[in-house]
């Protein structure tokens, strides 16, 4: 499948003198200050006479309601800047790289066609390559994964996963052995014949728009563990059960996605009885830390990517420039 207004770059108009509008996008594993980035950049290019727009690229921010455990930015917070996808899910729906990426890439089409620039921001590394790279996604057979679906209720990923391993080594190596969506997607993908993309870059990726501009941020591996750990302790302190019992009266245990990120599901253990606050924080703290590492793996790949140290000072006005401090 393939993005929905997703047209050249050579198709925006644009003013003798002027910048044509780009696509920009900003990565990095979770608490590196992705979100404060794309503000300042967006204020830089408004500087410049080049209005920016953000798009989410976070799984889980497109989830409205869940705030405090994704670190959304709320509105009063975004400093005016104009941000696409965030709260378009309801948490009982079931968010889907096949269905994002079409509608960011609709999103971004759409805001660089008006002449704005687009700031595509997110952790999720699938999502930002489904939309970064020119990403396409095998087909669905319903029916097949209602099957596959089922026997993963009744009989759990193990079993699944061990038929993977079976099929496709490769493939089941790269994914989570507990992320038992990904798993069924996969067999459901080589139950049909195709190849299936195994939740991995394409071996030769060539960018959706040949002007994109990829930022990354880092942070060295203690200083970023400190970070994420106080990150969890601070969600509990600002009222994350007051948040998940809230999404509860909307459905966050309906669906099979929302109910199980991060710290939601945990939070949602503590709720039960099952996990007391401290072992409910301690692993969201672990899970974060693992999830960080593969984020890092992730996006090290990507070979347009600028690197930044998240936390040393970063020339914003050198970046919009076109010359950079990574």
């Amino acid at each position: 499948m393939t993005g929905e207004g997703a047209g050249p770059a050579s198709e925006v108009s644009e003013a003798p003198g002027m910048t044509a509008p780009r696509l920009w996008v900003i990565v990095g594993a979770t608490g590196t200050g992705k979100s404060d980035l794309s503000l300042d950049l967006a204020e830089a290019l408004a500087a410049r006479g080049r209005r920016a727009e953000v798009v989410n690229a976070d799984a889980m921010q497109l989830y409205r309601g869940m705030d405090i455990g994704t670190a959304k930015l709320a509105e009063h917070e975004r400093r005016g800047i104009p941000h696409q996808l965030f709260d378009a899910l309801e948490v009982s729906a079931d968010a889907a790289v096949a269905w994002y990426q079409p509608s960011a890439r609709a999103a971004i089409s759409e805001i660089l066609s008006r002449g704005a620039e687009a700031i595509l921001v997110g952790g999720s590394g699938l999502y930002v390559s489904s939309v970064l790279y020119d990403f396409r996604f095998p087909p669905r057979d319903p029916d097949l994964r209602s099957r596959l679906e089922a026997e993963l209720e009744e009989r759990g990923a193990g079993l699944l996963l061990a038929r993977l391993q079976d099929q496709d080594p490769e493939t089941a190596a790269r994914i989570d052995p507990r992320n038992g969506r990904r798993i069924v997607r996969a067999l459901e993908v080589l139950a049909q014949g195709e190849r299936t993309h195994g939740a991995a870059l394409p071996e030769r990726p060539v960018l959706w728009r040949a002007d994109s501009r990829v930022l990354a941020l880092g942070v060295a591996r203690d200083r970023l563990v400190e970070r994420l750990d106080r990150r969890v302790e601070r969600m509990w302190e600002q009222g994350m059960l007051a948040e998940v019992e809230r999404l509860r009266g909307e459905g966050l245990e309906n669906g099979t996605t929302a109910r199980r990120a991060i710290g939601y599901a945990q939070a949602l253990a503590q709720l039960e009885g099952a996990l007391t606050e401290h072992e409910a924080i301690a692993e969201t703290q672990a899970l974060t830390r693992r999830y960080a590492r593969r984020q890092v793996s992730w996006f090290r790949r990507y070979a347009e990517a600028e690197w930044f140290d998240a936390l040393a000072p970063i020339d914003i006005d050198a970046i919009v420039e076109g010359n950079g401090n990574g």
